[in-house]
């Protein structure tokens, strides 16, 4: 058996394992391990399996994933949401539509000490649907906009997919985390025209709120002074080289820790939930990562990958067309797959053919973020989605249909694919800031 056809093989065998719902790290480590051991030998095997292991959960690279996760946990526990949502309800509540519109910017706010697009979901959707079903929001809009919104979180820095693809590329993350910012605000402001063109076309979408005093309104702004600060602590450090991403993470969540001690606002129990979240979390990621290097070993030794480049680079096709079907299959997989599982498995397939044609690799990890974005909201996947249907169950007098939620990021997926297009025809939007910090 040639090396192409046994990886052609061991990438079905992956495909088909998938669906018995066993856990995708498992499977990739699996797959990896075996079609390895076949095409060198099983003790060669057993010694990569045993390293990569090994390596992964003692990398100190690695060690920005659980120390960013931690910032948000804290940040989460010690009512940072809460208030994020309070200041922007109050500028954009009456309006109609406007507590929805809150619930997005909440989320691009949250995303920024959070860098889980789950996460950010369940949050916010803990804290903004039982007000926006106060104000009799159709259940689509409001569980559509906390699902779409909650996605946000995986490109705002800190992201975790982020800082995933810059470890498996070798890019910087300082300066993928400076790339994600106006592309993260860009998507919040097509959300936000999202929500205003569905209350256009359906006036009982989104009813108007209450009407606050500007003396209230700057009050709420009082609100988000430490997210502020801590945003400006941890991607201004790393911008002007104070710290590296790793020491960032950790003054990042010692800030939030210190600012929720001084205020009184994490108790002893959500200290202790914050530890459990985190390492529960920490733990599903290393393993995720572990098994896309493991995978990725046993590629490397099949040769696809350069073989799928050498392919692609001899084609006649514009190089335009080729990041297209790219950024297809990326969305195609986004909705079967988890984001940051597609996105480990496939980086060291795409991430050279990216290169021999000669795209930015910045550039490049923010658009697949942003189309993997698309897979968290989705079916048949739609991690997001799924998130917010289980905390609306819980929050809410009665249940929302999935159907329903789904229906409702229609309008935020559109925008999705517009943002996606504005940054592919204008990558200085991307590329602006980090040329600007990094020249």
């Amino acid at each position: 058996m040639s090396p192409v056809v046994a990886g052609i093989v061991g990438i079905a065998a992956m495909i088909i394992m998938f669906m018995t719902q066993m856990p995708v790290a498992f499977v990739m480590a699996l797959v990896g391990f075996l079609g390895f051991s076949i095409m060198t030998s099983p003790d060669a095997g057993l010694v990569l399996l045993s390293r990569n292991i090994y390596e992964t959960f003692a990398s100190y690279d690695l060690t920005t994933i659980p120390l960013f996760i931690l910032m948000g946990q804290l940040g989460f526990n010690s009512g940072i949401s809460k208030r994020l949502y309070s200041a922007g309800y109050k500028f954009l509540g009456s309006v109609r539509g406007g507590l929805a519109m809150a619930t997005v910017t909440a989320c691009t706010a949250f995303g920024a000490v959070c860098g889980s697009s789950p996460a950010t979901a369940a949050t916010m959707a803990t804290v903004g649907l039982p007000e926006m079903k106060r104000f009799n929001y159709d259940d689509a809009l409001a569980t559509g906009s906390v699902a779409s919104g909650g996605g946000i979180g995986m490109i705002m820095p800190p992201s975790v997919v982020l800082i995933i693809y810059g470890i498996l590329t070798e890019q910087s993350i300082g300066q993928l985390f400076v790339a994600g910012i106006f592309p993260a605000l860009l998507v919040t402001m097509l959300f936000i025209s999202a929500v205003f063109f569905t209350c256009l076309m359906d006036r009982n979408a989104g009813p108007a709120g209450e009407t606050f005093s500007w003396t209230e309104r700057l009050k709420a702004l009082l609100g988000l002074s430490e997210t502020l600060m801590i945003f400006a602590l941890v991607v201004g450090g790393i911008f002007y080289g104070l710290f590296t991403p790793t020491e960032a993470a950790s003054v990042g969540a010692f800030g939030v820790l210190l600012i929720a001690v001084i205020k009184r606002q994490l108790t002893w129990k959500g200290f202790v939930k914050s530890l459990m979240e985190t390492l529960t979390t920490s733990c599903m990621v290393l393993m995720l990562i572990t098994g896309a290097v493991i995978f990725g070993k046993f590629l490397a030794v099949t040769r696809i990958p350069f073989e799928i480049a050498s392919w692609v680079s001899g084609l006649s096709m514009a190089p335009a067309l080729v990041i297209a079907v790219i950024i297809f299959i990326y969305f195609i997989g986004g909705c079967f797959m988890d984001a940051l599982a597609f996105v480990t498995l496939t980086v060291p397939i795409f991430f050279p053919v990216v290169m021999e044609l000669g795209y930015d690799p910045i550039w490049f990890g923010i658009i697949i973020v942003m189309v993997t974005e698309m897979g968290v909201i989705t079916p048949p996947v739609g991690i997001n989605v799924y998130v917010v249907y289980g905390v609306a169950k819980n929050v809410l007098s009665h249940n929302v249909a999935l159907e329903k939620i789904f229906k409702g990021i229609t309008p935020f997926l559109i925008a999705l694919i517009i943002g996606v297009i504005i940054l592919i025809a204008f990558p200085a939007i991307i590329l602006f800031l980090p040329h600007l910090m990094y020249a």
